[in-house]
């Protein structure tokens, strides 16, 4: 709910208020932003507002450091980092933007070109002009009354004749009084996606981001801010998480004495774009999300808001398919002897969908040769696809394939006829990585060229599933195509024509079933999951590492965005050797499937696994739909748990792994949350009946396990 005044804002969410008002000075003060408050509470907002942001003179605009502002502007004494900067022709850049209108819209704004939220009750878009330029500056904000998520972004104006060079265009600002804060970040590396990391607030910026064309695995899209006292189970948290998925950045400022502020959205390293007049230049959006409940409450807030009203609405609560890949089991070494027995056996354990990764196409027997050429080598597929197909076909399976559309060898048939194609700067001898380089996605003839050529493959196959992984960084940063003076613009653009391909191929083909990959979980985020509805999480499949990746990545992400599967022993990342249960167990917690060779299971293996397939067409409906609570956290306890419970707390379910035989860690008890405390459940393997309030506050006594074991219950209220 939206009230406005042209003097006041207040948006009401779910449980959250967000106030605003319009100084006499023409400044946009930000008031509040937490649990929620009444209309009546804006006069003493407004009162205790004064004393931060005394009536500035004009001539002292020195005072603005104190004031809890919307949007930050440039070199007017406002010494905290601008929200964005504009250099004119004569290479001044201040800015000082004061309040010009508001207008309510309903729904949410339909952003072309990039993802964005499908659907919100009523937008607010208020405008800001400058008072040097002739820019003007729409916030918007996005208002669900069922959600806990304020929906942010801006669109950045040229109302004049001449051209002005943008050199940081942030998404939102956003202001908490001066306070004890902690942030949450995911961190990692490649294989060690998105593991939380949670520190005080130190004085100065902290500054969260990628320069590396994607959201990547070293930095995920997403910021946690903690009040005091703030934990998994309660407590006031606020999270950040931008719906883009190139280069980003999200800074945290904090001078002692003075507020917290927030802002973030395109990396503004290197970035610069010229706005021509009458041109308009539109942010990512960015999802703000308020918790009363703790970390837990913010992550199921997020989840919900990006199943019903990100993630694509034809797939987001749809069974998702049970897979095998075979490149753990073949990598590039296969042909119809080797991938039959697979799919005969995937056939026999209730498997729904072969999936053929990387090697199918051109000359293609390592990663030295052929990415680029979207043709099967019949050398090494006789017969093609179609022989591939029609054996998944006869055994009562789906087929899906490989691409790497972004990507070119040198040694290939695209490269050699399209040299220019690739990013790179005449004179410099390019970086490589997994011996390719990356197609410059900033022109339309490439995009075009890829999409025609994927397109073919699609249409010439039955294929009802496409993994589209993506695995180098970009370097050069260049485009012979753009001038010199707008060659900052190169990632943004980059990651346009990225989204162009996805929207493109995914309307042209709805039937298909997009995965999306990068190098593992290398560009797992908001963004991406509006076109694909699911992520391979992460290249390291181990059934101990990946209790860590996916406790991290659901802090943000729900489970069901999540693919998951279960890789023979050793580990081919970690060499560990962990129980199969545990492996089927840990991925059974997201989009289930199998990375191994098949026909080489055991007769005890394939026993299981029917079992765990069974299992999971039980609880495939709370992955897609259930409420998470995380109970044991794997970087801090010996234990990992968590708990999916279904919105209307019938059933639910539980999944944890003891991760070392220490002595002396028997007798541990696991309180279970989210249950009807009035209501009876069964656990169907432990033949327990007891009400949701004992297994809430008396527990469970947890199995005793030897290294890496595991447990999985079903809860059924009786």
């Amino acid at each position: 709910m939206i009230k406005a005044n042209g003097k006041t804002f207040l948006l009401q969410g779910k449980n959250y208020s967000y106030a605003m008002h319009v100084l006499e000075s023409g400044f946009l003060q930000h008031l509040y932003y937490g649990g929620k408050i009444t209309e009546t509470d804006l006069d003493y907002l407004i009162e205790i507002g004064d004393t931060n942001a005394p009536h500035i003179d004009m001539n002292m605009d020195m005072a603005f450091d104190r004031m809890l502002s919307e949007y930050g502007f440039y070199a007017r004494g406002d010494y905290r980092e601008a929200t964005a900067v504009f250099e004119r022709k004569d290479g001044a850049s201040m800015s000082r933007l004061r309040y010009q209108s508001y207008r309510v819209e309903k729904g949410a704004p339909n952003v072309k070109g990039m993802p964005h939220v499908r659907q919100g009750d009523e937008t607010l878009v208020i405008t800001l002009k400058d008072d040097f330029s002739d820019i003007s500056v729409d916030l918007y904000y996005t208002v669900c009354d069922n959600s806990d998520v304020l929906v942010r972004s801006s669109v950045i104006r040229n109302t004049g004749r001449e051209s002005i060079m943008l050199k940081k265009a942030f998404s939102f600002r956003a202001q908490l009084p001066n306070g004890n804060y902690r942030m949450m970040r995911l961190a990692g590396t490649w294989g060690q996606e998105r593991i939380p990391e949670i520190a005080p607030i130190a004085h100065g910026i902290t500054r969260l981001q990628s320069i590396q064309g994607c959201t990547s695995h070293n930095t995920n899209c997403f910021m946690g801010i903690l009040k005091e006292g703030c934990t998994e189970d309660s407590g006031e948290c606020l999270g950040i998480q931008l719906i883009y998925s190139g280069s980003f950045a999200l800074t945290a400022e904090w001078c002692k004495n003075g507020p917290l502020t927030l802002q973030g959205g395109i990396c503004d390293t290197g970035f610069s774009w010229e706005l021509n007049g009458g041109e308009e230049f539109v942010t990512p959006q960015v999802l703000l999300t308020y918790s009363g409940e703790g970390i837990g409450g913010m992550s199921r807030s997020i989840h919900d808001f990006l199943r019903e009203r990100v993630i694509n609405p034809a797939y987001v609560y749809k069974r998702r398919p049970i897979v095998v890949n075979n490149w753990e089991a073949t990598y590039f070494d296969f042909n119809e002897e080797k991938l039959f027995p697979i799919i005969d056996e995937a056939g026999k354990l209730g498997i729904d969908t072969f999936v053929l990764d990387d090697g199918w196409f051109g000359k293609r027997d390592s990663d030295w040769s052929g990415l680029g050429d979207w043709f099967v080598n019949e050398k090494k597929l006789k017969g093609g696809l179609k022989t591939i197909i029609d054996r998944c076909k006869k055994n009562g399976l789906k087929f899906g394939l490989w691409f790497e559309p972004e990507m070119v060898n040198e040694d290939s048939d695209l490269f050699r006829t399209h040299p220019d194609w690739a990013i790179h700067k005449d004179g410099v001898e390019p970086c490589r990585s997994r011996q390719q380089l990356v197609l410059d996605f900033t022109r339309k003839d490439v995009v075009d060229n890829i999409f025609g050529v994927v397109s073919k493959v699609l249409k010439e196959n039955e294929i009802s599933y496409v993994k589209w992984d993506m695995n180098r960084n970009i370097t050069e940063v260049y485009s012979a195509q753009l001038p010199a003076h707008r060659q900052g613009e190169f990632m943004h653009r980059y990651i346009l024509g990225v989204y162009d391909l996805a929207e493109r191929l995914t309307s042209a083909f709805p039937n298909v079933f997009f995965e999306g990959c990068a190098g593992g979980g290398g560009r797992f985020d908001a963004g991406m999951l509006y076109y694909f509805s699911q992520i391979w999480t992460s290249d390291d499949t181990d059934g101990f590492e990946r209790t860590k990746i996916e406790w991290g990545t659901s802090v943000c992400y729900p489970l069901s965005a999540m693919s998951c599967h279960v890789s023979v022993c050793p580990n081919h990342q970690t060499q560990r050797i962990t129980p199969f249960e545990t492996r089927g167990n840990v991925a059974s917690l997201g989009a289930f499937g199998y990375e191994l060779d098949l026909s080489k299971m055991t007769e005890e293996e394939k026993a299981l696994t029917k079992a765990q397939i069974e299992s999971y067409k039980r609880t495939s409906e709370l992955i897609l739909k259930g409420d998470l609570y995380r109970l044991m956290n794997p970087l801090e306890k010996n234990y990992f748990c968590v708990m999916v419970v279904s919105k209307d707390k019938s059933e639910a379910y539980v999944v944890g792994e003891r991760i070392l035989g220490i002595p002396c860690d028997y007798n541990q008890y696991l309180y279970l949350c989210g249950l009807d405390e009035n209501a009876l459940y069964k656990i169907e393997e432990l033949n327990i009946t007891a009400s949701g309030k004992a297994l809430q506050n008396a527990g469970l006594l947890l199995p005793k396990l030897s290294d890496f074991g595991s447990w999985a219950w079903h809860l059924k209220k009786v």
